[in-house]
């Protein structure tokens, strides 16, 4: 069969279409690739002075100063730990919160708590690091319960604890983000065949049984697909929750890239140096969707290309 060719009489009727998608990519490019020139930095002995191309050429020092400062393989660990953690707790948290919100009969029950967990979302992290220093605080909520119920003989000051930060931030994520990440797993769920829930009804499976062999396998390729792009963005732990809730007692675990970035690369001026743990981040982001899309692609399940 020969395959009809794109006439000018199909452009003038998706003209429309064809002029914003013109716009989008005329964005992406302006915003997303132009700014790449800034890679050379990484390759330079950079000085705003001089600018980009008059810079003179060092090649891979700059990156060879990153991998030998004990610092920065800290804040590695820090910044994949964290990652790690919000990766696994937000993503479960969101299926299942998707899923018990799923079976509650009541349309308005389900309404309310839905809008009521997507509120913290449109907080910002100012607020939520009030918040949790208030609850986390000596005479704050968390401290006034564990003592009323023996749990501990004296408050605990939380935030000057290293083996307490990372759960801290964990909450905070799971706390701010679950309703909103569990939006696309509703949807999901909602376009999944009634009939299929009928008919496991008929064999006579009770919540648990449709939950496991309709829900689940229903929303598998969401949550692999999510997962994959997830994965791609465990370097990007997070920059305002650790910058506000960390201090000197413990900031051998609160120190992230991005905060090593400010710290090095822009307040002392070095913008080389900065640019060098950016193109680290993006390499590695690559690199892990790449590979997790490659296994997933081995095992037959649904992949991003």
């Amino acid at each position: 069969m020969k395959k009809k060719s794109f006439t000018m009489v199909d452009v003038r009727h998706q003209r429309v279409l064809l002029i914003w998608a013109a716009a989008i990519v005329v964005y992406g490019v302006i915003f997303y690739y132009l700014p790449l020139a800034g890679w050379l930095m990484a390759f330079q002995d950079f000085k705003p002075v001089t600018g980009i191309f008059h810079s003179k050429f060092i090649g891979l020092d700059k990156f060879i100063r990153l991998f030998s400062d004990a610092t920065f393989l800290r804040v590695i660990r820090n910044t994949l730990a964290m990652g790690v953690i919000n990766l696994a707790v937000t993503f479960f948290m969101a299926i299942l919160f998707a899923i018990l919100l799923n079976e509650v009969a009541s349309k308005g029950g389900k309404k309310v708590v839905q809008t009521i967990s997507y509120l913290p979302h449109f907080l910002s992290w100012i607020i939520v690091t009030g918040i949790l220093h208030d609850a986390l605080s000596g005479t704050g909520i968390i401290n006034q319960v564990l003592v009323n119920l023996n749990v501990i003989d004296q408050p605990i000051n939380f935030f000057a604890h290293e083996q307490y930060f990372w759960p801290i931030v964990a909450f905070a994520n799971v706390w701010k983000e679950t309703g909103w990440n569990a939006i696309i797993y509703l949807a999901a769920i909602t376009a999944i065949d009634p009939s299929l829930y009928e008919a496991a009804s008929i064999d006579g499976a009770g919540r648990w049984q449709k939950i496991k062999n309709v829900t689940l396998p229903g929303i598998k390729p969401t949550i692999m697909i999510l997962l994959l792009m997830n994965v791609g963005n465990v370097l990007n732990a997070g920059f305002e929750i650790q910058y506000l809730l960390g201090n000197g007692l413990v900031v051998n675990v609160s120190q992230t890239i991005d905060i090593y970035v400010l710290k090095w690369g822009i307040s002392q001026g070095d913008y080389a140096l900065g640019t060098a743990a950016g193109i680290f981040k993006s390499v590695v982001s690559i690199v892990l969707i790449v590979v997790c899309n490659h296994i997933a692609k081995k095992h037959g399940e649904e992949r991003l290309f």
